[in-house]
């Protein structure tokens, strides 16, 4: 592994149910997870989220605020992300695939009904959220 990377991701909330996309190209390809990626150097977090977020889907996400933090390693890539989980309020747009060789789809759904398989850094976050029975 060559360094631990800061990744971001965001439960976009809307009507009660949060946005997740089917991962292709990368790591976690088949995956479902939420919409993120890296902290760019100078960035703050609501900044990252809000661009992320806009980048993959074509959301307009407001009232960002922190839920849980995870420590994510991926031996087979070699890869170590610490990801930092925020939540968001839906303002406005429409979901689109915006970054088609990173996701197939997006679909909104209730955190109970997350397709599977699970990202890992959203796996180990729903645990966290979970365990601290944190409230989104």
């Amino acid at each position: 592994m060559k360094r631990v990377q800061v990744g971001v991701g965001v439960f976009v909330k809307r009507n009660g149910k949060i946005l997740v996309g089917k991962r292709k190209g990368s790591h976690g390809a088949g995956t479902w997870a939420l919409p993120g990626g890296h902290l760019e150097p100078g960035e703050s977090f609501e900044r990252c989220c809000k661009r992320e977020v806009l980048e993959e889907t074509g959301l307009v996400v407001e009232n960002i605020s922190p839920v849980v933090f995870t420590n994510d390693v991926f031996p087979r890539e070699g890869l170590h992300y610490i990801t930092l989980f925020f939540k968001g309020e839906y303002e406005s747009g429409e979901a689109i695939v915006a970054e088609p060789l990173h996701c197939e789809e997006w679909r909104w759904v209730s955190l109970e009904d997350i397709p599977q398989p699970i990202f890992l850094p959203l796996r180990n976050a729903l645990k966290e959220i979970e365990r601290k029975a944190s409230v989104l």
